[in-house]
């Protein structure tokens, strides 16, 4: 059973990823703070179904230095790695000219150099084994910007680059590396929009409607499997057509 590690999986488009990849056989290890209320319902859903596996590890990736000691730990109790999907990140809006410091340091910690440093030590056990996938969860607004956002815009676009360069460092080996792009997606990070919002949003989609988390979480199940083996360095945009 192949190991794949997903980042921020107690919840919205990480526990999507995970339930679906666990489904279809895999044993996610899900990388979470806390271990929510639905993350445990959805653990014995999968039990129930006899597929893969849902396990838990409590880290909060703020906390860089500790991210070596947690790729060993969770190496000795899982095994090997296949899959890496970071995924974990913040979605805090502000105005560039009055976001606090410690908002904007924050961001680039959890959504750039997080995932940079976890990559690092989890791809070694993939050149080991001369294969493995990883995907980094990006943004539409990454190319496309958006006013409120420039911070956090700023920080999928780094992902962009870092899966680009990343994939020739590795595709020798038999590791591809590929980013996921969402648009506006029915989640939590968008259940404070208003109504009127939403239907702004989905007026300007050329299918008239958002994306889903599920349509994410197939995404990742594709581009983790064997059909996807000569894809690697791509972004997957997933938005409706929002940026057709």
């Amino acid at each position: 059973m192949h190991n794949v590690i997903v980042t921020g999986a107690s919840r919205g488009l990480g526990l999507a990823v995970s339930k679906k990849l666990a489904l279809n056989g895999y044993r996610v290890i899900g990388v979470a703070r806390t271990q929510t209320d639905v993350f445990r319902q959805t653990q014995a859903e999968i039990e129930s179904a006899g597929q893969g596996e849902l396990m838990f590890v409590r880290h909060d990736l703020m906390d860089i230095d500790a991210i070596p000691q947690l790729v060993t730990a969770m190496r000795g109790d899982f095994g090997p790695f296949f899959g890496l999907i970071n995924n974990a990140g913040l979605g805090t809006e502000g105005i560039l000219s009055t976001m606090p410091n410690a908002d904007m340091e924050n961001l680039v910690r959890l959504n750039v150099l997080a995932p940079m440093m976890l990559t690092k030590y989890v791809v070694r056990s993939m050149m080991s084994a001369k294969a493995g996938r990883i995907i980094n969860m990006s943004s539409i607004v990454a190319s496309t910007g958006y006013s409120g956002l420039s911070v956090y815009s700023a920080t999928k676009a780094a992902l962009v680059g870092f899966t680009k360069s990343l994939a020739r460092e590795v595709g020798s080996l038999g590791i591809t590396v590929n980013a996921i792009a969402p648009g506006f997606t029915d989640t939590d990070m968008t259940s404070g929009m208003d109504a009127k919002h939403k239907a702004t949003i989905e007026r300007r989609a050329a299918l008239k409607r958002m994306t889903d988390a599920d349509d994410i979480a197939e995404a990742a199940l594709y581009l983790m499997s064997e059909k996807a083996r000569n894809i690697t360095g791509t972004v997957m945009t997933i938005d409706a057509g929002s940026t057709a």
